[in-house]
């Protein structure tokens, strides 16, 4: 029967993935109104090894009570910059060195799970309501969605984002499953 595994072996398993990873990961947030919105963004950005997140447009204040309330502390994990506009952000992005891709509906968009990743990539997610702005779609290097097969049309934006990222981490960790800590699954011990 399978138990949860106690804290100190949760730590190591992340450890053994953090070792595992190589890519660097950053995200651009345009626009995302909605404290909670934002601190549900902050917290799966921070679990997902994002190192880096520009806020562009009227994204919610990073220090609202309901950004922490939701982030539960991992905005403190996380280095982040104000940028003026969200092409702004991009070209910060790239000067940083990532490629960036928005998760945006557009006629030349691509599946995620087939979008073409560089190893640093800059996920860019838009507004709760009307998504990427025609300034960031215009700035970006691709755009992908997520293939939905419901009658719904469309995700929480904070949801779409760990969606997004969990797909970057796993195209770098396809290759490393192996069963390590208590049976459960995670990179090969190295």
């Amino acid at each position: 029967m399978s138990k949860q595994l106690r804290p100190t072996d949760v730590k190591r398993l992340n450890r053994q993935w953090r070792r595992h990873t190589n890519g660097r990961a950053a995200l651009i947030v345009e626009s995302v109104t909605q404290p909670f919105n934002l601190g549900s963004i902050l917290r799966s950005a921070a679990a997902l090894g994002v190192t880096e997140v520009w806020l562009a447009g009227n994204t919610a204040d990073i220090d609202h009570p309901g950004v922490g309330k939701s982030a539960l502390g991992s905005e403190r994990k996380l280095t982040w910059y104000r940028s003026p506009t969200a092409p702004d952000a991009v070209t910060a992005a790239r000067s940083a060195g990532y490629g960036v891709l928005a998760l945006e509906l557009t006629d030349d968009a691509h599946p995620l799970h087939e979008v073409p990743l560089g190893p640093d990539t800059c996920l860019a997610v838009g507004a709760e309501d009307h998504g990427c702005s025609p300034g960031l779609l215009a700035a970006v290097d691709a755009a992908a969605y997520i293939p939905q097969l419901g009658r719904v049309g469309s995700l929480n934006v904070a949801v779409a984002t760990a969606i997004a990222l969990s797909e970057i981490r796993r195209r770098e960790w396809e290759r490393l499953e192996e069963p390590t800590v208590n049976g459960a699954h995670g990179p090969a011990a190295g």
